[in-house]
């Protein structure tokens, strides 16, 4: 057999996944069915990532600008808040990047390489088929691979969520989303987010969702604008919108904007992640509404933790074994309920008043509070995360269906 393992997708969770597999001595072929670079959505990333990195000996360089923190914005009523990485509670990493997806997953996919994988562009892969003594990936070309373990980490496709029907979708976060960029950002634009805004992402509170705005390599300014309602990501939405915002109006004054592009209903789970020769990874997994920029850093977590299960496995020969991903499983489902907590009190509750804006926030919540923005969920002494688990808990209790009498 002439690979350990096949990874389909060539993004963040499937080339570092593949590149620590290499690391580890494995034989790993990815599959990947667009041409680097390419767009992708999911430019603000969170110190979470930082231990991948580390792991992989990669280091986003030219792809990436410094990014201190997260800051959130309601034009309409003046509040500000910053919520910078650094004072977040103790052993939390203090810092993240903002990155030009295009280049940074193409970097990505040439340092795996360079760790001895093999990449193949432009081929799609029409379905995975397991037995007990190998799993088959079958090509549209018509060629089949052979592989003793496959993963899934091709995002949004959800390659083995479709082929099993398995998807479920996550109700109360937003449904959709526009945005664009703009390029040729002038001096005054950039020292406004580069210098005064330390690089932070902006989040702008409206009256029919939320905004981003990320500062991004080259002059460049990453806008978009998610709706909790549906139908409403329109071209008329972004303009009434981006048109509304002083701050929007001021930065990007003189550039030029890219193409408007939209997606939607990108909030689901796959009820099946794993089984017997293979699993999946990042967004193939589950995906939630990007307001806290959950996205790349539970895709290279999910990444670091199977790569280690799976390396483990495969030198044991225990590769076949369907419960082989389990801590896995339970490790991200424990971050999806955590974030999923945090964006149901966002949208659903007065937490953005009460905390957010509040203006004297209890020391020890807010701590905990750019924990979570963080991605460092998995620790058993942050005050808020368990607060904002207790309160997801009683409003479960309370959409329970009443029992059967």
């Amino acid at each position: 057999m002439k690979y350990d393992v096949i990874v389909v997708g060539a993004g963040p969770a499937g080339s570092s996944m593949a590149g620590l597999l290499a690391k580890d001595g494995h034989r790993v072929l990815v599959l990947e069915q667009a041409v680097f670079p390419r767009f992708k959505i999911g430019e603000s990333l969170l110190p979470a990532e930082l231990p991948v990195f580390e792991a992989l000996g990669f280091a986003p360089a030219g792809a990436a600008v410094d990014k201190a923190g997260a800051d959130f914005l309601d034009e309409q009523s003046g509040q500000f808040a910053r919520f910078n990485f650094c004072d977040a509670l103790p052993g939390t990493r203090g810092h993240a990047y903002q990155v030009d997806r295009a280049t940074f997953d193409r970097a990505l996919a040439e340092h795996v390489q360079a760790l001895g994988v093999e990449l193949r562009f432009e081929t799609r892969v029409r379905a995975v088929r397991a037995s007990e003594h190998a799993a088959d990936v079958e090509l549209e070309s018509g060629e089949t691979l052979q592989a003793r373990y496959v993963v899934d980490a091709t995002g949004r496709e959800r390659l083995l969520c479709r082929q099993h029907k398995t998807f479920e979708r996550l109700e109360g976060f937003g449904l959709a989303a526009v945005w664009a960029h703009f390029e040729g950002l002038s001096d005054e634009a950039e020292h406004e987010l580069h210098v005064e805004g330390l690089g932070n992402i902006t989040v702008l509170m409206l009256e029919r969702g939320w905004g981003w705005v990320i500062p991004l390599p080259g002059r460049r300014l990453s806008v978009g604008f998610v709706s909790a309602e549906k139908g409403v990501v329109s071209e008329e939405f972004w303009e009434e919108t981006y048109a509304a915002s002083p701050k929007l109006q001021r930065l990007t004054r003189g550039a030029r904007r890219s193409p408007l592009q939209r997606a939607g209903d990108y909030s689901f789970k796959n009820t099946l992640p794993s089984g017997a020769r293979w699993g999946c990874v990042g967004d193939a997994r589950a995906f939630l509404d990007p307001v806290f920029s959950s996205g790349v850093a539970f895709a290279m977590d999910s990444a670091l933790e199977g790569a280690r299960l799976l390396s483990s496995a495969l030198k044991e020969g225990r590769e076949a074994d369907p419960t082989l991903l389990a801590p896995l499983t339970r490790k991200m489902e424990h971050a999806y309920h955590v974030f999923g907590a945090l964006l149901h009190s966002f949208y659903h509750t007065r937490l953005v008043e009460h905390l957010f804006f509040h203006d004297e926030p209890n020391p020890e919540l807010r701590a905990g509070l750019i924990s979570v923005l963080a991605g460092d969920v998995w620790r058993d002494d942050n005050k808020f995360q368990q607060m904002i688990l207790r309160s997801a808990r009683r409003s479960e209790r309370r959409r329970a269906p009443a029992p059967a009498v």
